[in-house]
């Protein structure tokens, strides 16, 4: 038998996932134009070329300059690719690298990076290097700009490649499941390429309460819409209110009534509303005026990752295989019973965005320091764009409560 020491099996497990998620975004753009690539199809998000460059961008900033390996190759490149420079509304005015260039510049970084991982000091004391996680840092930065500029694809309406959704299933009975009041323990301990604010894993005691044991589906969504929900003011804060008052929401983002029956657009495609799959492309106050409608709550990240003990990515619909939720069925089930914990549609809670006690930001503190405070919301579970790699039951996502154009739904919980 061989024996591989540890550096060198370190060393090939990054080169491994390094080409593996590069091989997952040559996939996504392949069918994308040059044209598209550069266009800016919304404010909310960059023309995709720059999502291209701004990968290569931080791979050559953390694999090459951080590790004290080569200078960067264009110096330029800290104003138009540093996603702290501009906001992404002003990024298409840019003088941005062409797409033959972005993908030039992608393919020397990786050549460089490549050629200079056998010199690279695996030294475990050294944290950036510990366990490859700067390595993983890198890879699941290209995993989630996968996610996305899938968003930007959609909010598009251009055509795009996708498997048809015509799935009929019904709805199952909703169901919830009791969690009692205990112990367990939050956060990341033992995953090498955790975020910093997954960590660090503490003990925490949770009340009981009650979680459903799948999403809302659509069709649950639709009985709120039908009922006048977007209308009815008691249902809604009083910024969700305001919210959906300036924004003159009638439905989730995408859909649109033909006739007497709901339509989606899904990455420029026109498709029955299909009941049993879980609602998608809701913001933070349209789950919150659901779950007042329903007479429940959202639940808080720490009650969200209790139910979600267990649950594994292997079963789950992630990775855009689908390109779209599934009909909810026992499929990422946690210890605790509760379905499809991972994958399908990132699930909104009523927490903020805050630290973890004893938080050190790692390796910089732009990934989460900047963000905590009151203006954003905690998502979990990840959805069927996310990439497995990434989604861990302790992943800790966060946006706007008026953002939509994410792949985000709704579980609903209740005090005991």
């Amino acid at each position: 038998m061989t024996v591989v020491d540890e550096p060198l099996a370190m060393k090939r497990a990054a080169a491994a996932a390094l080409a593996q998620a590069r091989a997952a975004t040559e996939q996504l753009i392949a069918p994308v134009s040059d044209e598209e690539l550069t266009a800016q199809v919304s404010p909310l998000m960059s023309p995709l070329v720059w999502d291209l460059a701004h990968i290569g961008y931080f791979e050559e900033l953390w694999l090459l300059r951080e590790l004290g390996v080569a200078a960067a190759a264009n110096a330029r490149f800290d104003d138009l690719y540093d996603a702290f420079r501009h906001e992404r509304r002003e990024r298409g005015a840019l003088p941005l690298l062409s797409p033959d260039d972005t993908r030039a510049f992608l393919a020397d970084v990786r050549q460089r990076v490549l050629a200079a991982l056998d010199d690279v000091d695996a030294n475990p004391t050294d944290p950036l290097l510990r366990d490859g996680f700067v390595y993983g840092l890198v890879v699941q930065h290209e995993l989630q700009h996968q996610e996305t500029m899938l968003q930007t694809l959609q909010l598009s309406g251009w055509p795009y490649p996708t498997p048809v959704d015509d799935d009929v299933a019904a709805p199952p009975e909703v169901e919830e499941v009791f969690v009692a009041s205990g112990t367990f323990t939050l956060g990341a301990s033992d995953a090498p390429w955790a975020y910093d604010n997954e960590r660090p894993a503490r003990t925490v005691e949770v009340g009981p309460f009650l979680i459903e044991s799948y999403p809302v589906t659509n069709a649950r969504y639709v009985e709120f819409i039908e009922s006048g929900g977007y209308r009815d003011r008691r249902w809604w804060s009083d910024d969700g209110w305001r919210w959906v008052q300036g924004d003159r929401a009638e439905a989730p983002l995408f859909w649109r009534r033909a006739g007497g029956d709901w339509t989606r657009v899904r990455f420029g495609r026109a498709e029955p509303v299909p009941a049993a799959e879980p609602v998608q492309h809701v913001s933070f106050f349209e789950a919150e005026a659901f779950a007042c409608w329903v007479g429940k709550r959202l639940p808080t990240e720490i009650e969200w990752e209790r139910a979600a003990q267990g649950a594994r990515a292997a079963d789950a619909n992630l990775g855009r295989a689908a390109f779209a939720p599934l009909p909810v069925s026992p499929r990422a089930t946690s210890s605790l019973g509760c379905h499809c914990m991972l994958g399908d549609v990132w699930e909104w809670t009523s927490s903020p965005f805050v630290r973890y006690p004893g938080f050190t930001a790692f390796p910089y503190r732009e990934y989460s320091e900047v963000f905590f405070g009151d203006d954003y919301r905690v998502l979990r579970g990840g959805s069927w764009a996310t990439d497995p790699l990434v989604a861990r039951v302790t992943f800790r996502n966060w946006d706007y409560p008026i953002r939509r154009q994410i792949f985000s739904g709704i579980r609903l919980a209740q005090d005991v």
